[in-house]
């Protein structure tokens, strides 16, 4: 609706449909969907990560190819290569964003790449690495 921005969704209550007044809000929460995960509990390797993006990541992209792509990028720098979340988090948004071609942005499958902004960190859950 050209209407929402990123801090929309975080607590603009009233927020209305430019010049009007219907209201935005109902598909809108304001309430954060929180997990909490004790990373005390668990052990974790350097290839353990969690990959935080913004909807423009995760719109034209699956959990499943989100997967391959980090753990294809991790595997071919080893675990003493300190960019190496760096690099996946950047072929994550190269891989979102696709490529132009004349029937506009595309991904490799052929389907239509991110038209929105593609925010994305890799964050290591190691604490060897993450420190």
């Amino acid at each position: 609706m050209a209407t929402i921005g990123v801090t929309r969704g975080f607590g603009d209550h009233d927020l209305k449909v430019y010049n009007s007044n219907i209201y935005i809000k109902p598909f809108l929460s304001s309430v954060p969907g929180v997990e909490v995960y004790d990373l005390s509990k668990c052990e974790h390797g350097p290839d353990d990560v969690v990959v935080m993006g913004t909807d423009g990541l995760w719109d034209v992209i699956t959990d499943n190819e989100v997967a391959e792509i980090v753990q294809r990028v991790l595997a071919s720098h080893g675990p003493d290569e300190p960019s190496r979340y760096n690099l996946a988090a950047q072929e994550l948004v190269l891989r979102t964003r696709g490529v132009r071609k004349e029937s506009g942005w595309r991904l490799p499958n052929g389907k239509l790449a991110s038209l929105d902004d593609i925010s994305v960190f890799v964050i290591p859950l190691n604490s060897e690495q993450s420190n």
